[in-house]
Formats: C-alpha cells, sequence, structure tokens
C-alpha cells in the first residue's frame, strides 16, 4: 500500500513538472505566433470555438489587469493575442513613464468589450502627480489555441496611443509655449478647442526659438518621431505632434507671436459648432496672415489646413481666371448656359430648376453657378489638358507643395487632366483637391491680383522662405472681383452674405462625393481685407452650412 501511495505521489509530482514546461513552451510558443500566452488550460486541452462567452470574458480580462498592476509586463502580454507587440509598451508604462501604484476598475462588460478606469501615480526625481483615464479592451477568442484573450490595442494602454507610440516621462523635448495672437492675447486649446492641435505641433517646432525652459512632463513620444511636420510646413514628413499626459514641474513657457486673432478665432469657433464636420479658415489677403482656423470634427482631423476634398464650384474663381487670361471670354463676354453639356462622352447638368439661359455673360454664369458654361468653354483655343493647372501654379501658387505656413498644411493640387475629368477638373470635381485654408488663399489672390502666400507664424522667426507665384494681371484680378461682388449681392451668395456691410463678394460651391447622399458645402468669400473659406461634409448647397459659417466670420473680422 505504501508502494503504491510513493507511485502516485510520484506519479503527481511528474504530472505538474510537466504541466508547467508544457505551460513554458506554450508562452513562448503562442507569443510568437501572436496567439498569447497566458494562464489557462494546457496545451493539450480541447480547442474552443465561437466568441468568449461571458466567464471568459472577466476571466481573460481580470487576469490581464491583475499582472499589469503588478507590472508585470511580460505576464501581462501573455494573456494577449499580440505578446511580441505588447510586452515592450506595457513595459515602457512602468520603466520609461514611471508609472506605478496602478488601479485598474473594470466596468459592466457589454458582450466581449470591458471598460476600465485606471488610476495611477507618475513619479520623477523627487516629483510625483496622479494619473486618471478610462480606456476600454476586447476579448477575442485566439485563432491557433482557441483561448480567450485580450484583442492587443495600443490604446488598451492609454486611449490616445497608436501603433509605434510610447510613454516617456522625463524632461520635456521643447519648451512650454505661450502662443499669442495678433492682439497679444493668450491663446489656449481650452478657450479655443479647434487650435489644439496646432498649438502642439508649433510647440515642437517653436518651443526652442520662443525662448523658454523645459519642463517634466508623461508624454506620448509619437512613433514616428514626428515634430508636427517638415522643417518648412509643408506636408512632407507629416504627423502627429507629441502629446503631454501629465506635468510634473512646470517649465517656464517662451512666448510665440502668431498672426492668429482672437476675435475672429472666437467666431470660427462658434460658427463651426452649428454644423458637424465642418471647417474654416480666415486670412487677410493684404498680408497672407491667418486670422483664425476652425475644425468642428468627430475625428478630430485638421481639414481645415489639411484636408484634400473636391471643392466644388468654388473652383469657378480659378477656372474664370483661366478663361480670362487666355483670352477665350471676359466678365461681360459670352458663356452661355444650356441644359446639359457633354464632353468625351460624359454629359454634366446644373442644379435642378436653374433656367438655361443661352444669352449668358460669364459673370452670369459665374453668380448663378451655372456648371454647363464652364463646361462648353473648357474646349475653347488655346486651352489644353494643361492650362488650369499652369493658372492654377503659377497665378494662384496651389499644387507645388512648397508652402510653409509654419505648420502641416496642404497647398492643394490641381493636377493635368485629359478625357472627362478635364471638364470635371474646371468645376471642382474630378482630381481637383483643396481645403479651407487653399480657397481662402484663392480669394485672397482673386481680389488683389497678388499671391501671397498663407502663413500662421512670421518667417522671420525661423528664415523659412515663403512661396512666390507670379499673381493676376490687374484686369482679371477686377473682373473676378466685381462677379463675386455680383454672386454675393445677386446671386447664390446672397442668401448667406444678406446683412453683411462694405465692400464683400462670394462664391458657392457643392461638391458630390462618391457613396453620399448629400454633397459637400463649400463658400469662400471677403469683405474688406479679410477673406475666409469653409467647408461643411454632406452640408448640401454651398449657402445651405458653408455660407453661414463665413459670413459669421466675415463679420467678426470686419
Amino acid at each position: 500500500m505504501g508502494k503504491g501511495v510513493k507511485t502516485a505521489v510520484v506519479g503527481g509530482v511528474f504530472a505538474v513538472m510537466v504541466g508547467g514546461a508544457g505551460y513554458g513552451v506554450y508562452n513562448i510558443v503562442s507569443a510568437v505566433s501572436g496567439d498569447g500566452g497566458g494562464g489557462g488550460t494546457g496545451a493539450a486541452a480541447t480547442k474552443r470555438s465561437g466568441p468568449p462567452d461571458e466567464e471568459e470574458v472577466e476571466k481573460a480580462s481580470g487576469t490581464f489587469f491583475a499582472a499589469w498592476e503588478k507590472g508585470e509586463a511580460t505576464r501581462a502580454a501573455s494573456f494577449t493575442n499580440n505578446a511580441e507587440a505588447a510586452a515592450p509598451l506595457l513595459a515602457a508604462y512602468g520603466e520609461d513613464a514611471r508609472i506605478a501604484d496602478v488601479e485598474i476598475t473594470p466596468g459592466r462588460p457589454v458582450g466581449t468589450t470591458v471598460p476600465f478606469r485606471v488610476k495611477a501615480t507618475v513619479s520623477y526625481q523627487g516629483k510625483s502627480e496622479p494619473l486618471a483615464y478610462k480606456s476600454e479592451l476586447t476579448v477575442v477568442r485566439g485563432q491557433t489555441t482557441g483561448r480567450a484573450l485580450v484583442d492587443w490595442e495600443p490604446s488598451v494602454v492609454h486611449p490616445e496611443l497608436e501603433d509605434g507610440d510610447t510613454l516617456v516621462t522625463g524632461e520635456a523635448p521643447q519648451p512650454p509655449i505661450e502662443a499669442v495672437g495678433r492682439d497679444g492675447t493668450v491663446l489656449t486649446k481650452e478657450e479655443y478647442p479647434s487650435l489644439g492641435p496646432i498649438l502642439d505641433a508649433l510647440r515642437e517646432k517653436y518651443g526652442d526659438e520662443a525662448g523658454g525652459s523645459p519642463g517634466v512632463e508623461l508624454t506620448i513620444r509619437r512613433a514616428d518621431g514626428s515634430t508636427g511636420g517638415s522643417t518648412d510646413g509643408s506636408a512632407e514628413g507629416a504627423g502627429a505632434a507629441d502629446s503631454t499626459l501629465v506635468t510634473l514641474a512646470k517649465g517656464r513657457p517662451g512666448k510665440l507671436r502668431t498672426t492668429l486673432s482672437a476675435g475672429v478665432q472666437a467666431a470660427a469657433e462658434k460658427a463651426v459648432k452649428r454644423f458637424p464636420e465642418s471647417s474654416v479658415v480666415a486670412v487677410r489677403p493684404s498680408t497672407g496672415e491667418v486670422l483664425a482656423v476652425a475644425n468642428h470634427r468627430a475625428d478630430g482631423f485638421d481639414a481645415a489646413l489639411q484636408g484634400r476634398v473636391a471643392p466644388g464650384s468654388t473652383m469657378k474663381i480659378i477656372t474664370a481666371a483661366m478663361l480670362i487670361d487666355n483670352g477665350v471670354t471676359s466678365m461681360n463676354g459670352p458663356a452661355p448656359c444650356p441644359p446639359t453639356a457633354t464632353w468625351q462622352s460624359q454629359t454634366f447638368k446644373n442644379l435642378t430648376g436653374m433656367e438655361p439661359n443661352e444669352g449668358a455673360t460669364l459673370a452670369d454664369s459665374f453668380l448663378r453657378s451655372c456648371n454647363t458654361a464652364f463646361i462648353k468653354l473648357v474646349d475653347e483655343a488655346p486651352l489644353t489638358d494643361s492650362s488650369l493647372t499652369q493658372e492654377a501654379q503659377e497665378r494662384f501658387g496651389l499644387g507645388r507643395d512648397d508652402w510653409a505656413t509654419g505648420v502641416v498644411s496642404f497647398d492643394g493640387s490641381v493636377p493635368a487632366s485629359g478625357g472627362p475629368d478635364r471638364a470635371a477638373n474646371a468645376i471642382g470635381q474630378g482630381q481637383v483637391q483643396m481645403n479651407p485654408l487653399n480657397m481662402a488663399s484663392v480669394t485672397a489672390t482673386a481680389i488683389t491680383g497678388t499671391f501671397r502666400q498663407p502663413y500662421l507664424v512670421s518667417p522671420e522667426l525661423d528664415g523659412r522662405q515663403l512661396a512666390r507665384a507670379k499673381g493676376l494681371p490687374a484686369g482679371t484680378a477686377s473682373q473676378l472681383k466685381e462677379m463675386m461682388r455680383l454672386t454675393a449681392t445677386q446671386g447664390t451668395a446672397a442668401p448667406a452674405m444678406s446683412g453683411l456691410g462694405g465692400d464683400i463678394g462670394a462664391k458657392t460651391g457643392s461638391a458630390e462625393v462618391d457613396g453620399n447622399a448629400t454633397s459637400d458645402s463649400w463658400f469662400t468669400g471677403f469683405r474688406g481685407d479679410v477673406a475666409a473659406a469653409a467647408m461643411t461634409q454632406q452640408g448640401g448647397h454651398g449657402g445651405d452650412a458653408a455660407g453661414p459659417i463665413v459670413a459669421a466670420v466675415l463679420r467678426a473680422g470686419g
């Protein structure tokens, strides 16, 4: 009997040893294969399928949270479906980010998704600050083993983290800045939310030049090591700026003067909130200074400066300039508006309800925004497939990738196009891409005849070169300005511009986007020495949404 007991005990010990060895081997193999590797059943267990049940969700998330709280990065990573990617970030959480005393409180699961709250302490060189935030994770079935595992995303660790980002606590790479407007008003992201990404980018680019001293911070270090764009402010090298989560010791801010107007910015912030997915930019035509930038978007994207979408009929400002500059017609010259126009087998129409006018002048067709008039004229000699591109680049400074605004921006694209796109480009569809910054600049060039590249920070601060273009002949500019005046007082822009005094002008636009039931709303206009342009995705006709936004900004800037 004793012998039998001895055998059983030895067998039991042997079994435990094999189980432990098997567990270790399982960890290594499953981590490499991207299928987790944490505790649970052994490799010989029956492989399960289908979504994890409630008990599995609770167990998988609970074991992950417990290891994370203890700072056991490798073990916590083994409870995910991508241990190789999870381990470095979880390790940095405690080591590079100096985050300790972690307490995680899970909320009620919704299916396989578990929301949770994190409370912790960030400490560095005798300084400590609390850290608190919310995030969530999802539990999935491991593809290789069938185990319930945390679906790994960097946002599990912090909701603002993206692939390749990490957390670091230490002396800030750049000193803080106190960005001020043209009148000396301090501009903060709390008061002007749209400026948040711009202020972060300005700090990264100009923090050293502004003359401050860095503080100590917990920061999200972005994957590409971006400083908010290339040195000249072009789109090349663009990326999100590093983001500060906790300040342990404040630095001494340097003062950075911008071209922004606190009053115009406040009006722009308020105006875009009236319509979802809206953006607006205001500039001073006499100098190129940007007065306001505002976005109201769910995705946080700076569409005002970086958007790349079709501008609809606001593009007719450039097309009209091309027609005048090439001698095709003039403001009072012929521009018939038939019901349809066919270009290389594609038929173009006007807005529903527009009466045809075979005797229309260019001014008539411009103020009513007649598509067919412009389509018919782009076939006239001496125009070619590249004429619109040349007009945009040489006269309006667009599409050459050389704007140096001081932050990341896109300076438009008007590619030379053959086939149906040659006609579509002329009315702001086809392959043309713009954003409100570009169209505000177009209006500024149209009414002054001079291209002045928009900028938010004086080039004298860092010696960067602003883009140049030859601008418009005086006669072309005077005709464009007068046609925009007529559009604002008698044409499609009149309802939105109603009540604005002074010298005013505008152009409406609506851009059709594949898959959207409603067109994008575009509007650009001027009042005195302020030009503004706005875009609202799926906002309808130009005057429906974008028009009131521009009018509000022009009213504040007047």
